[in-house]
């Protein structure tokens, strides 16, 4: 579980510093990295929560 929440945690920073690197640039670049952090982010919780689930279920 540790391991999950450190994975937000570098995800959050990093969509964060994406972000803020775009604001201080302008260069569309950034937002776009920070967009794909955020659905790689998105699917990894959903995997882990539907492994959860399923653990819940089955085991």
């Amino acid at each position: 579980m540790i391991i999950v929440r450190l994975l937000f945690v570098f995800a959050a920073l990093s969509v964060g510093a994406s972000l803020l690197a775009w604001l201080l640039t302008g260069n569309v670049r950034y937002r776009h990295w920070a967009w794909n952090i955020t659905r790689g982010a998105l699917a990894a919780i959903v995997a882990v929560l539907l492994l959860f689930a399923l653990e819940r279920t089955f085991f």
